[in-house]
């Protein structure tokens, strides 16, 4: 029997579970270091103030094809334009924590403040702030903004590679803008992915009570070291069951000294395409383990490929921390900045290996897996050519080659819009929902073939 469960985090929807979760209590420790602790209250009165509320408002821009049969009614007064275009007015709630005192930096999730006109923050001692953004990142679900206002309290990330399952964890946010409220649990699990969230996933799973609302507020450790922000939950009825959500403070800390230093995420690259290592593949390859990312293919001139990686590698850890999976793998690298140098613990021909890289950019390296840019596109590699996106390879069987793609085809076009790169495809396939018609260049003849969402 299957449950199936929505997941909810402002409007992010989708997943199901295999049954339906077990909601547990979990007591409090009676001391930490040595030290009784009967009551969290001295640790949550140092760290209270940091967690802020941040409400938005704007509007958001929406956009409907216009029939073509509508050509026939008006004739050459048709109009030209072949889109609707609508704004309509919005306002929402989330949660932030502050990071640097000194500076105002706060950070929250992205989807929190997205297509924000204004960003009010509201300080635990009442004040009202205006916030500026600094930056983010929707892969991950990142954003930063800066407020000016004295007196402020923060939260340093601690690293998160070393909290453990079992671990006790608080979260603080602004649920349902009911004002300030905490919540304490357990580390339910590590290195969750796969679960359609965000395109990075890497999250820290806690029973912790995490509501709508809570979006961008802190999880905290029980020495009030910030561990994560909380992004999702499982939410079958609309509210906790006790499966959340948050972001490791390591993947947070990196990518926001990003976007200091850059005014955005220039995201570390590999180059490998690959998937999880299942039973079948450590059984064939002699392994006990099951965890670790299998590398499929490398890509030519990337930077796997100059570090001496090859097909069939399994990729088994970051820095000497272990990788359970092939989405953790590629979590953890595309939050790391180009220029980053990492050692990977590899398994080849059953024998342990270190390979030392240096992350390339993503504008470096030509290809990509184009399953990362839309569903319908899985199975093709892109390459940017001079007249626009080159189709360099499909798998047969995958979904861009039923959708009609074909390698030799140049993309150079969506919809009414010329495109010429990557990133510009990729930008306007997230501008557009439901079916998009991509102009095709094929032996020198244009035409159109459209991507179902």
């Amino acid at each position: 029997m299957k449950t199936k469960l929505t997941l909810i985090s402002a409007a992010l929807l989708g997943a199901s579970l295999m049954s339906a979760p077990v909601i547990s209590q979990a007591a409090i420790p009676q001391s930490v270091d040595g030290q009784q602790v009967p009551s969290l209250a001295p640790m949550l009165e140092k760290v209270t103030p940091a967690v802020v509320s941040v409400a938005v408002s704007g509007n958001k821009v929406s956009r409907q094809r216009v029939p073509d049969v509508f050509r026939y009614f008006f004739g050459p007064n048709a109009p030209q334009e072949q889109e609707q275009v609508q704004e309509r007015p919005f306002r929402g709630l989330g949660s932030g924590v502050i990071i640097d005192a000194d500076k105002g930096y706060i950070v929250t999730n992205n989807h929190v403040i997205d297509d924000a006109d204004e960003i009010k923050v509201g300080l635990h001692d009442g004040r009202e702030v205006t916030a500026k953004l600094i930056g983010t990142d929707k892969e991950s679900d990142v954003a930063l903004l800066q407020i000016e206002a004295d007196n402020l309290t923060e939260i340093k990330p601690t690293d998160s590679d070393a909290i453990r399952v079992g671990d006790f964890a608080v979260a603080i946010g602004n649920p349902f803008g009911l004002g300030q409220t905490v919540t304490s649990g357990i580390v339910s699990a590590l290195g969750r992915s796969g679960l359609g969230i965000e395109m990075l996933e890497n999250f820290i799973q806690t029973d912790a009570a995490i509501n709508s609302g809570n979006s961008g507020g802190a999880l905290v450790n029980l020495k009030g070291e910030l561990i994560g922000i909380n992004t999702a939950i499982v939410a079958p009825g609309g509210g906790n069951v006790g499966i959340g959500f948050a972001i490791p403070a390591n993947m947070v800390r990196s990518l926001v000294q990003q976007i200091i230093d850059h005014g955005e995420v220039r995201r570390g690259v590999l180059g490998v395409m690959g998937r999880n290592l299942d039973s079948n593949l450590a059984e064939g390859f002699g392994l006990k383990s099951q965890h670790g990312g299998f590398v499929n293919s490398v890509v030519k001139d990337s930077p796997a490929d100059k570090a001496g990686i090859k097909a069939g590698d399994i990729i088994v850890s970051i820095d000497g921390k272990p990788v359970k999976t092939f989405q953790e793998l590629r979590a953890k690298i595309g939050t790391m900045g180009a220029g980053t140098e990492v050692k990977l613990g590899i398994i080849r021909d059953g024998d342990d290996k270190t390979v030392e890289v240096t992350l390339g950019e993503a504008s470096e390296v030509k290809e990509q897996a184009a399953g990362n840019i839309h569903p319908m596109l899985a199975g093709a590699t892109l390459e940017n050519k001079d007249k626009g996106v080159e189709i360099t390879g499909i798998a047969d069987g995958s979904p861009a080659a039923m959708s009609g793609l074909q390698k030799g085809d140049v993309i150079v076009g969506i919809n009414r819009t010329r495109i010429k790169t990557l990133k510009e495809l990729k930008e306007g396939l997230e501008e557009h929902e439901g079916g998009v018609a991509l102009k095709i260049m094929r032996d020198n003849n244009l035409l159109y073939l459209v991507l179902r969402g």
